[in-house]
């Protein structure tokens, strides 16, 4: 599998720029043998699921359920599996909330010493995990310009952590556009949605940065 210098990859960044979201995922996934799609069905997350089950029908869709979902995101997740027949690897925490709720006394505070472990309990290990075993060689996320600091840095090619190539093929796409596509497509939407993990919007939960 070819890996991208720095100086390619901001020339296929500048070519794939303007690139329907479905030739990018095509382009991405064609010499690939084990593509997968992150998801946590948080808004707008129905895209690129989409998206990329035109393209690969039974691609590994991995979904790290922290288990402090709200009820809302839970039914519609239920909801998009259903509607697109997804492939769900579902990877929960080793420990549940009710060992938390009694060692930790629930979700603590960001500024607590115990928000680090508590991070890594719900969304670090058992995203690692899912990564080992699933061991894509392209990586599918919705990660978009604007969300953060960070997410502003990348582009729609990038380089996970661990060497994999990660593909936003929404990543130029507005809230407004996205909403268009999911109106047309006939896909649920949900915004009812809570991370743990990040406690504020601008704010990197640590699988990306």
């Amino acid at each position: 599998m070819k890996n991208y210098t720095e100086k390619e990859l901001e020339v296929l960044n500048r070519q794939l720029k303007g690139v329907p979201p479905s030739e990018i995922i095509q382009w991405a996934i064609l010499d690939k043998q084990r593509p997968v799609v992150t998801t946590n069905f948080r808004p707008y997350e129905a895209a690129i699921l989409h998206a990329c089950v035109q393209v690969e029908p039974n691609i590994d869709v991995i979904w790290c359920d922290t288990g402090y979902n709200t009820p809302q995101t839970y039914k519609h997740a239920n909801a998009v599996i259903d509607i697109l027949n997804l492939n769900v690897k579902l990877y929960n925490p080793e420990q549940t909330a009710a060992y938390r709720e009694a060692i930790m006394g629930g979700i603590p505070q960001l500024e607590s010493p115990e928000f680090e472990e508590f991070s890594r309990q719900v969304k670090l290990e058992p995203f690692q995990r899912a990564m080992k075993e699933q061991n894509p060689d392209v990586w599918f996320t919705n990660l978009r310009k604007g969300q953060t600091d960070f997410r502003d840095s990348i582009d729609i090619l990038s380089y996970s952590k661990d060497g994999i190539l990660k593909v936003s093929p929404f990543y130029h796409w507005s809230d407004q556009k996205l909403n268009i596509y999911l109106v047309e497509k006939e896909l649920p939407n949900e915004f009812k949605y809570f991370d743990p993990t990040k406690v504020l919007s601008n704010r990197e939960c640590g699988l990306h940065s």
